[in-house]
């Protein structure tokens, strides 16, 4: 999936980011504190043995004397791992000492081979004591007197306390950290919308301009988006000169031209009858291959225009008037739907598109023809992404077959030699929808006339 969305795509980085972020800061801080934690759990076993060597002495009876009292309760507790044990080592013959939580069980010692003594001549090592309790043993072993008699001392702390610990700050830094981690999104987000409102600002412009509605981008811009509104503008005036100037070539064309073929239409009258007809028929066809051809250039010129825009509805109602002048005696209805409809087409291409429509109709027609023109789906094989008007002229007259309809398209042909005309006027609404790379079929209607389908791009109404 492609996010298009500039806003988007940086919200969505922001937060993965600050999702990474914090996961990786939060297994830091947990390994760094569990670290501190047992650190500070091996540094009190250590503080709590040399309470108990201090606590300890050799009685009068040649035998291990002494009460350690270490202020806390849990050695006078039975069964919570928490322990002292003092036991002679050698020839010293004594009853060994233990705290009262021990009871009558005791901790295994490994061997010095499994857990040596460091440089300070004491050892930790995890174990199990005889409850189940996961316990860390601090051992070393002393001298007691000038006599060498020595005794092994041993204080075991309950290592349910560390992990307990642990778990009770990490619960409490991923709440905070997810607190942090939603509130920085928040602010992020709000800070990215405030931070692009220019482009934002840029794109509405530029909106304006799409729908004709400003000729150029206006308003204040920062810095970094200035330089696109400058070069926007230059592009935009220069699209209008380019369009201008054509204009002004195709009309100093046609008007160089119509002189000459007016000559020569005129000339033909003096000629013999069949020389006459001959100059004349060719005159008329140079004329129709040259308007045709003007008019491509033209369209071309503008086609892709930010500037080309024409309201629907009012066009079509001055044609419709214009028609109803012409044949009284016929009715023609007009349909728009919905209101404010616009085509991305010059005013006179579309008069001249819908007006040869509603000509062909009003010659056939017997009494009636119909107008409409609503949005529609882009036509197949075009850009889906520009909006679509279709437009239907639709007469009572007697229609056309399918090999006349193929037929009428042609330039300069006419199905009917007793209605007045040139035979362009198809050809003409083929090749104007066709520049406006819209499309046209003609097909007979639901009242056996024929009926003219338009599709023409219309002025996109909102901005992507």
């Amino acid at each position: 999936m492609i996010i298009r969305s500039v806003t988007a795509r940086v919200l969505l980085l922001a937060t993965l980011w600050s999702a990474v972020a914090l996961v990786v800061i939060s297994l830091v801080i947990t390994a760094l504190y569990r670290q501190s934690a047992e650190r500070a759990f091996t540094d009190l076993l250590r503080a709590q043995l040399y309470n108990v060597i201090n606590s300890v002495a050799i009685g009068d009876d040649n035998n291990l004397a002494g009460s350690p009292q270490l202020g806390d309760l849990r050695f006078s507790q039975p069964e919570t791992g928490w322990y002292w044990i003092i036991e002679p080592l050698g020839t010293f013959a004594s009853q060994p000492l233990s705290s009262s939580s021990l009871g009558a069980s005791n901790i295994a010692v490994p061997t010095i081979l499994k857990v040596p003594f460091n440089n300070r001549y004491e050892r930790f090592y995890p174990t199990t004591d005889a409850y189940g309790n996961n316990v860390l043993v601090a051992e070393t072993e002393v001298v007691l007197d000038g006599e060498g008699r020595a005794a092994r001392f041993r204080v075991s702390g309950n290592l349910n306390v560390v992990a307990d610990d642990i778990a009770a700050f990490t619960r409490s830094l991923y709440i905070a950290l997810v607190i942090f981690g939603v509130c920085s999104l928040i602010v992020n987000g709000f800070a990215i919308l405030f931070g692009l409102r220019p482009l934002d600002q840029a794109r509405r412009a530029l909106e304006k301009v799409r729908r004709g509605q400003a000729e150029r981008l206006e308003g204040e811009f920062p810095r970094e988006i200035r330089p696109l509104a400058v070069e926007t503008n230059a592009l935009i005036e220069s699209n209008r000169r380019i369009v201008e100037r054509a204009r002004m070539q195709v009309g100093n064309l046609a008007h160089s031209l119509k002189t000459p073929i007016a000559v020569l239409l005129n000339e033909s009258r003096l000629l013999d009858k069949g020389h006459s007809e001959l100059v004349r028929s060719q005159a008329e066809a140079m004329q129709g291959q040259v308007q045709s051809y003007l008019n491509r250039a033209r369209i071309a010129a503008q086609r892709e225009s930010l500037l080309a825009r024409t309201e629907v509805e009012p066009v079509l109602e001055r044609l419709v008037r214009v028609m109803r002048r012409l044949n009284p005696e016929k009715s023609f209805a007009l349909s728009v739907a919905p209101g404010g409809l616009a085509l991305a087409m010059e005013q006179q291409d579309v008069e001249e598109t819908i007006g040869n429509l509603l000509e062909n109709a009003a010659r056939h027609s017997q009494l009636a023809v119909t107008l409409t023109a609503t949005p529609s789906e882009a036509p197949e094989g075009t850009d889906s992404v520009k909006t679509w008007i279709e437009i239907v002229v639709e007469d009572d007259g007697p229609g056309l077959e399918p090999d006349e309809i193929k037929e009428a398209m042609k330039r300069g042909r006419r199905l009917d030699e007793s209605k007045p005309g040139t035979g362009l006027g198809l050809s003409i609404v083929r090749e104007i929808t066709s520049e406006y790379q819209g499309q046209i079929a003609l097909s007979r209607g639901a009242r056996g006339g024929l009926r003219a389908r338009l599709l023409l791009p219309a002025v996109i109404r909102d901005a992507a």
